[in-house]
């Protein structure tokens, strides 16, 4: 089976490429799962569920998202009843939401686990321990597992990535909007990459726009980040194919669209 995960939507700039180019991009390469990371669609931080729709009516079959995962306050209104959106499993006890997210088409399922860094990030859960717990639960269902570990630094992610060699299908990283060049199957067959990249503003700083980034790094004064509505875009993200029976990856490609790196359709 193939799987494609897009990664971090920022803004209307990132839902305009999802709109334009997850259809031609299922289209042409088939994925059975299409997996999106939607923590900053809306507005660069957050999800509204209007925006979470308009993913899963694109071609999404799950979404993830992270930090900014309740950024939106909208977020709280649905998220108890959104079955296919999940928020970094190490969250505390008691947060709405999960985790863990399965999605089934014919007789294949997968299972989507988040989760999140604590390296310069919030101080949570322990991530590993919870991959441990919702590894577990999963198998009862399926040996498919697709982990989206949302984290700052990428030593952090490949902790994660050796720790769940043989167990995932696949561990890939998002957060740092950064696409990386270091695709690989591990040794006991998990996809690795330490982060997918963004999908939103070409020509800006993370998606956000550069002259109040610039300006926070040259003042150390305070600035407010927005997503630009115009200029070029970009959208990142990864095929993966996978062994449905054993859960192994079998190989792991990069995928970028943007100007200098063009969509063919053949």
């Amino acid at each position: 089976m193939r799987l494609l995960f897009v990664g971090d939507v920022v803004g209307s700039p990132g839902r305009d490429m999802i709109k334009e180019y997850l259809p031609r991009l299922k289209d042409k390469y088939r994925p059975q799962f299409t997996i999106v990371n939607g923590e900053n669609a809306a507005g660069g931080k957050g999800i509204t569920e209007k925006i979470y729709r308009e993913l899963l009516d694109c071609g999404a079959n799950i979404v993830t998202l992270g930090n900014h995962a309740w950024d939106n306050r909208e977020v709280f209104e649905f998220i108890e009843d959104a079955k296919y959106l999940a928020r970094p499993g190490n969250f505390p006890k008691g947060t709405p939401g999960t985790g863990l997210v399965f999605s089934k088409i014919n007789d294949l399922e997968i299972a989507v686990i988040n989760l999140q860094g604590r390296t310069f990030m919030a101080a949570i859960d322990c991530p590993f321990q919870k991959a441990d717990e919702l590894i577990e639960e999963a198998k009862k269902r399926t040996n498919v597992i697709f982990v989206d570990f949302h984290a700052e630094t990428t030593s952090e992610k490949q902790a994660m990535g050796w720790y769940l060699d043989g167990r995932v299908a696949a561990v890939i990283g998002t957060h740092t909007h950064v696409q990386t060049a270091d695709n690989r199957i591990l040794p006991n067959g998990t996809a690795y990459l330490s982060d997918v990249g963004m999908t939103g503003p070409y020509d800006e700083i993370l998606g956000m726009g550069k002259e109040a980034v610039l300006k926070r790094f040259m003042t150390s004064l305070p600035v407010r980040f927005e997503v630009p509505k115009t200029g070029r875009t970009q959208l990142s993200g990864c095929f993966i194919d996978i062994d449905a029976k054993s859960g192994n990856a079998k190989n792991i490609q990069r995928m970028l669209i943007n100007d200098d790196h063009p969509f063919l359709m053949d």
